[in-house]
């Protein structure tokens, strides 16, 4: 299972601090390196507006 970044990102963070292997990548929406994402879905319940989904 994957996970993706939506449109909807606020580039607020917390799903880049809240990653346990830094797979965040920042910029103006932010993304997941899925060669470091280890699928642990801790970004999804970081995330305060619900911007990361299942692929």
């Amino acid at each position: 299972m994957a996970y993706v970044i939506t449109d909807e990102c606020l580039a607020c963070g917390t799903c880049m601090e809240s990653c346990p292997v830094n797979a965040i990548v920042e910029g103006s929406i932010y993304s997941i390196d899925t060669e470091r994402c280890e699928n642990c879905g801790t970004c999804i319940d970081a995330c305060p507006i619900g911007a990361i989904i299942e692929e």
